[in-house]
């Protein structure tokens, strides 16, 4: 079971075209969607769906795979449920950079600062981070910088922030997944 969640723009049509492609990895990919308005009710909504989705699956080496601003719920509720993550291009610092775009921006410092104590360390190598050279949306050097000591980095040269193209990692994703 691969757990997918959307970015910013729940609605891109890309989303599709990842979960297909996500498919070649498990023909059971979750789409789960999220108000992406409302951090603490998002982190709570998703805490809830993904420990509903986890029991009452039967796979073993369940993943959560998110994009954007999905990476940076995948890290955090893959992290608390205690499964693997994957991460395209995630937006590690909504607080900065989500302002005008919804209600309370300043929640996701506070998420940031309630989830557990230096829970990247405790995380290492349960994550898979896949970041484009071209993201026009992000600092992806900025996210290397503080992803690298915890996290496998996979560069990639061809897509941009929305990471419309999945196929060239699902290879590797499908390795990730099934490491026990």
């Amino acid at each position: 079971m691969i757990i997918y969640l959307h970015g910013f723009d729940s609605t891109s049509p890309g989303n599709h075209e990842k979960i297909m492609q996500l498919q070649f990895i498990d023909p059971d990919v979750r789409f789960l969607s999220y108000s992406t308005l409302h951090p603490r009710h998002d982190m709570k909504h998703l805490l809830k769906e993904v420990d509903k989705a986890i029991q009452l699956g039967s796979d073993e080496n369940p993943l959560i795979c998110g994009v954007g601003l999905g990476g940076f719920w995948a890290e955090r509720i893959g992290f608390l449920c205690g499964i693997r993550q994957v991460m395209f291009n995630p937006n590690l610092f909504p607080q900065e950079n989500m302002s005008g775009k919804i209600d309370r921006p300043e929640e996701y410092a506070d998420i940031a600062t309630k989830c557990v104590e230096n829970f990247r360390e405790k995380n290492r190598d349960r994550c898979l981070v896949v970041l484009s050279r071209h993201d026009e949306v992000l600092d992806s050097r900025r996210s290397a910088e503080y992803l690298h000591p915890f996290y496998e980095i996979i560069w990639d040269d061809e897509q941009t922030h929305k990471f419309r193209n999945i196929s060239p990692h699902l290879q590797k994703i499908r390795a990730f997944k099934t490491v026990v």
